[in-house]
C-alpha cells in the first residue's frame, strides 16, 4: 500500500494439493508483478508449479508495460487452473487476460471473493475508469461536528490512535491537499510519519500565494514533493506575485497556475485535477479546510468521506466546522454517504464511506 500508485495492489498465491507453495504481491511501482514474484519465490527453491492452482485478487496482465505480461509467465509454469477476484478495467486488459489463459487450455473462475478484492483498488479503478484522481475528505470533529475552538484551536480533537489511522490514510494516497488557510493556522508538516512509510506529495491551493517561506511546508519542499497551486493573474499585485512564485520554485516547489474559479480567490479545481492527473497523481487525501472541502464537494470531486469523531463538546457558534460555503438547499439536496461503515479507534470513532451525487 503506497508504493505501487498509480497501480494496483495484488497479491497472488500457488497452490497444490490444498497447500501453499509459492506466494508474491505487488511490491514496488515498476516491480515485478504479484504472479512472477510468487513464480520467482517458486523457481528460487526448486519448486516445480507445473500442474498446480494460482489464486490472484486481480485479472492477469497480458500486455508489456514496465513488466512483461504475466499471462506468458502463468502459461510457461504449467498453471492448471487460475481463480481471479477483480477483473482488470484497463482497456490493455479487461478480459483480454482471461481470454488468453483460456485459449492456452487453462481453467479460469473469476470474481473469486470480489466484493473484498475490488475494496482493494478501489483508487486504482476509479483512476482508470474516470480518468482523474480518486479524492478522500478526511477530518476529525467532536460529537457537535467542530473542528476547532471558537478561538481556532484544534490541537488535538483525536487521539494518538487516530492520528496514526490518518497517517496510514496518507501512504495510502499520493498526495494530501489543503487550503492555505490550514497552512497559516497550523504550520502542518503533511509528511507520512509511519516508520518506513512514503511521503505524499503535498498540494496547497493557495490562490494568492500568501503561504510564507519560512513555514515547514517551503524549509522541507526540496526533500518532499510540493506542488503550490495558484491562480494565474493577479491585477493588483502582479509583480510581486511574480516574484514570489520564482522564490518558491527556488526553494523546490513546483508552482501551477489554474486560474480563477471563477471567484479570483479560489483557484480552479477542475484545471487543477487536469494537471494532476498529468502528472500521475492517481488520489488525494483532502484534509482541509472547510472552504477547499466545500469547493470539492461542490465540483463533486470528492468520492470517499473518512471522518474521525472524538467523544467531546466544544460548543461555539462561531466554532468552525469541516465543511463550510454556502451548504445545500434543502435537506433532500444533502451529499449522501453509501455503504458507510463505523469502527473505533481508541478513545474515538471513524465513519467512512462512498459519496452518492444526486
Amino acid at each position: 500500500m503506497g508504493f505501487v500508485n498509480p497501480n494496483p495492489m495484488v497479491g497472488a498465491v500457488i497452490v497444490r494439493d490444498g497447500r501453499i507453495i509459492g506466494e508474491g504481491w505487488h511490491q514496488q511501482y515498476g516491480g515485478l508483478h504479484a504472479e512472477r514474484n510468487a513464480f520467482a519465490y517458486c523457481d528460487e527453491h526448486g519448486i516445480d508449479c507445473t500442474g498446480a492452482d494460482l489464486y490472484v485478487t486481480l485479472e492477469p496482465c497480458c500486455h508489456h508495460g514496465k513488466q512483461p505480461p504475466c499471462t506468458d509467465a502463468i502459461i510457461a509454469h504449467g498453471i492448471r487452473r487460475v481463480f481471479i477476484g477483480s477483473a482488470d478495467p484497463n482497456f490493455c486488459v479487461n478480459g483480454r487476460g482471461v481470454r488468453i489463459l483460456r485459449e492456452h487450455g487453462i481453467a479460469v473462475t473469476e470474481h473469486v471473493l470480489r466484493e473484498e478484492c475490488d475494496a482493494i483498488n478501489a483508487i486504482f479503478f476509479h483512476w482508470i475508469t474516470q480518468k482523474r484522481p480518486f479524492v478522500t475528505v478526511k477530518y476529525a470533529m467532536t460529537l457537535d461536528g467542530k473542528i476547532g475552538t471558537y478561538t481556532g484551536a484544534s490541537k488535538w480533537i483525536t487521539g494518538e490512535a487516530a492520528r496514526t489511522d490518518v497517517q496510514r490514510e496518507r501512504l495510502r494516497h499520493s498526495a494530501v491537499m489543503v487550503g492555505i488557510g490550514t497552512v497559516l493556522a497550523d504550520d502542518p508538516l503533511l509528511t507520512c510519519r509511519l516508520e518506513n512509510g512514503r511521503n505524499p506529495i503535498r498540494i496547497i491551493c493557495d490562490s494568492s500565494l500568501r503561504i510564507p517561506p519560512d513555514s515547514r511546508i517551503i524549509q522541507t519542499a526540496k526533500d518532499v514533493p510540493t506542488i503550490i497551486a495558484t491562480t494565474s493573474y493577479d491585477k493588483k499585485n502582479n509583480h510581486a506575485k511574480n516574484e514570489k512564485r520564482h522564490l518558491l520554485q527556488e526553494m523546490g516547489c513546483t508552482v501551477i497556475s489554474t486560474g480563477a474559479d471563477p471567484d479570483p480567490h479560489h483557484v480552479n479545481l477542475e484545471i487543477l485535477m487536469r494537471k494532476l492527473t498529468e502528472m500521475q497523481i492517481d488520489s488525494i487525501l483532502a484534509e482541509g479546510g472547510g472552504t477547499l472541502i466545500a469547493s470539492l464537494f461542490r465540483k463533486k470531486y470528492v468520492n470517499q468521506v473518512r471522518a474521525y469523531i472524538a467523544p467531546k463538546i466544544f460548543g461555539g457558534r462561531d466554532a468552525k466546522t469541516p465543511v463550510e460555503g454556502l451548504g445545500v438547499r434543502t435537506p433532500d439536496d444533502a451529499y449522501i454517504i453509501e455503504h458507510a461503515e463505523t469502527k473505533r479507534i481508541g478513545d474515538d470513532f471513524v465513519i467512512a464511506g462512498r459519496v452518492a451525487y444526486r
